[in-house]
């Protein structure tokens, strides 16, 4: 992989801290702000939707207003989005099988 090529800069946004824990968590189905926020636990609200809107910037995630009041907004998973889910059920075995051998310490 070249340093300027787009794929880094993609696999620099996968890599935020974030960013593969809301993919996972909304290959669940779709989900509001605040029970997202339950069930990864440890984000700020903040971080949270700056997250959000970096992964719908790219295609990834998208966001539905419901246009009701009190406001009512829904993240899901992108056609494209979903197509991330089996990399990291992959990703995560694999950080199973081998975290304890790398990362003795932690």
């Amino acid at each position: 992989m070249k340093a300027d090529c787009r794929a880094r800069t993609l696999l620099a946004l996968l890599a935020e801290k974030w960013a593969l824990l809301i993919i996972e968590a909304l290959s669940k189905g779709p989900r509001r702000t605040s029970a997202l926020k339950r069930q990864i636990g440890g984000i700020s609200e903040k971080m949270l939707v700056q997250t959000l809107r970096r992964l719908e910037k790219v295609g990834l995630v998208e966001r539905y207003d419901f246009r009701e009041v009190p406001p009512r907004v829904e993240y899901s998973l992108t056609e494209r989005g979903h197509s991330l889910s089996p990399i990291i059920v992959s990703l995560d075995r694999w950080v199973e099988r081998h975290a304890f051998d790398i990362l003795p310490e932690a």
